[in-house]
This record gives C-alpha cells, sequence and structure tokens, in this order.
C-alpha cells in the first residue's frame, strides 16, 4: 500500500507536469518554435511512456493474483520499446536543434523549418517502432516452455527472454545490436553536437553570453545523461544475477522516474518558461 501511494502520487505529477508543458507551448505564441514545438512532443512521449508500465504496476501492487495474457505482455513490450527508442532519437533531435541555434544562428529559421521540424519528428516515431517490431516479433517467436514467473516489474526482452527453453542467444544478438544501434548512435551524435557548442561557446567572450548558452543546453543534456545513462547500464552492459537485480531498480529510474524529472528540468531551469508559467499564475 505504501508503494501504491508513492507511485500513484509520482504518475500523477508526471501526467500533471508534462501536460502543464504541452498546454503552455500551445497557449504560449513566444514559445512556438522549433525547441517548444520538440519539447512538447518530448513531453507526449513521456505520458505514453510511463503510461504503458506505472497503471498495471500498480495494479499488481493491490492484487494477490498478478497475471498478464500472452497478447497484453507483448502488447506492452512492444509500446514500451518503442516509445523508449523514439525518445532516443528525439533528444538526439534536440541536440541537434541547439547546435544550429547556436553554432549556425543566421540559418536557424531556414534550416529549423516547420517542414524539416516534423519530418524529424515522424524519423523519430518511425525508428521507434521498427525497432520495436523486430524484438517484439523475434521475442513472441520463442517457446516458452519453462515457469511462467516473470522476473520484472513489467514485460521487458531481458525477463521474457529467461522463460524461453530455446536457447536465445541470437536474441540478445538482435536486441544488441539492433537496439544497441538506436542508442549509441543517437549519442554518439547528441556528443558531437555538444562538442561544436561546447567549441563554439568558449569563443564568446561575454560571460553573459557564455551563460545564456549553456543555460539553454543545460537542461537537455541533463535529461541525455539520464535517460542513456540508465538505459546503457541496463541493457548493454553484462551482470551477474544480482547485478541484474539492480538494473530491475535502473528500470523504475528511466520508466517511471525520468518522465516526471523532465517536466521539472525544463520548467525550472529555462527561462522562457518561468515567464510563460508566471503569466499564468497572475493571470489566475
Amino acid at each position: 500500500m505504501v508503494l501504491f501511494v508513492i507511485f500513484s502520487a509520482i504518475y500523477a505529477l508526471t501526467i500533471t507536469g508534462n501536460f502543464m508543458i504541452i498546454t503552455i507551448i500551445k497557449q504560449e505564441s513566444h514559445l512556438h518554435k522549433p525547441m517548444y514545438f520538440f519539447l512538447a512532443n518530448l513531453s507526449f512521449l513521456e505520458i505514453c511512456y510511463t503510461s504503458t508500465i506505472t497503471p498495471n504496476s500498480l495494479i499488481n501492487l493491490l492484487k494477490e493474483s498478478k497475471t498478464i495474457s500472452f497478447v497484453g505482455c507483448f502488447t506492452q513490450m512492444f509500446f514500451f520499446v518503442a516509445l523508449g527508442s523514439s525518445e532516443c532519437v528525439l533528444l538526439t533531435v534536440m541536440a541537434y536543434d541547439r547546435y544550429i541555434a547556436i553554432c549556425q544562428p543566421l540559418f536557424y529559421s531556414t534550416r529549423m523549418n516547420p517542414s524539416l521540424c516534423v519530418q524529424l519528428l515522424c524519423i523519430s516515431w518511425v525508428v521507434g517502432l521498427l525497432n520495436s517490431l523486430v524484438h517484439t516479433v523475434y521475442t513472441a517467436m520463442l517457446p516458452f516452455c519453462k515457469d511462467h514467473l516473470i522476473r520484472h516489474f513489467f514485460c521487458d526482452i531481458p525477463p521474457l527472454l529467461k522463460l524461453s527453453c530455446r536457447d536465445t542467444y541470437s536474441n540478445e544478438l538482435v536486441s544488441t545490436f539492433v537496439g544497441g544501434s538506436v542508442v549509441i548512435t543517437g549519442l554518439m551524435l547528441t556528443f558531437v553536437s555538444y562538442i561544436n557548442i561546447l567549441r563554439v561557446v568558449l569563443r564568446i567572450r561575454s560571460e553573459k553570453g557564455r551563460q545564456k548558452a549553456f543555460s539553454t543546453c543545460g537542461s537537455h543534456l541533463i535529461v541525455v545523461t539520464i535517460f542513456f545513462g540508465t538505459i546503457i547500464v541496463t541493457y548493454m552492459l553484462p551482470g551477474s544475477d544480482s547485478y541484474n537485480e539492480q538494473k530491475k531498480m535502473l528500470s523504475v529510474m528511466y520508466g517511471v522516474m525520468t518522465p516526471l524529472i523532465n517536466p521539472v528540468i525544463y520548467s525550472f531551469r529555462n527561462s522562457d518558461f518561468q515567464k510563460a508559467i508566471n503569466k499564468r499564475i497572475s493571470q489566475r
């Protein structure tokens, strides 16, 4: 019951915070920029992402018999992996947006035009859905003739592979190379963007200009570090059974806590958002 109350509060705050970001961006005309367009879509992703696992987990905290159907389990896994992969790509796109804004400001309005923003958003969704489809179909083809006890909080690739009575080496390779390519490629492109941003920022002579540039990128960099870091540790690093138990706790971090942290980071560290929120409060 204690866990139910805690995670219910976290889930409610996550939905409220991310929905607030979407609403403010939609209503404030001065926030109708590529950066906030991607931020609004990130908030929408976070709402869907945490909603794939949290409600069912909350129900299981109150039930004696914690069951899920075969179809329900793989449906949950498909959307969880798809939304997580899409978020990896979207965070990379947001890093590219910051790179153009800081390193090539004179070309920002022409390069980051509405058409390109929509195309980049569609790419993030397509990559996420295709990545998840490969994992879901390939995992669902396995014979599950061992015990049907999923030793995890939700249906995910690693705990499901352990239930199969067939050798899952090929599945692990697919998970590493297909899923890893999405994560590592996104992380490397993000690093390249920020290396170039750092080189440009260090050339700025005024202290105020450097602080403004760092504050613009700081929020996104914190989110990238938390999200990519927990995913790499959970899915791409081998470990013992005791270490794998710790990875389950990390899955709570990126599946439940990260969607809550993101709106807090963006709202409290972003001056434009602070002004928009203060404006809404004063109007109320």
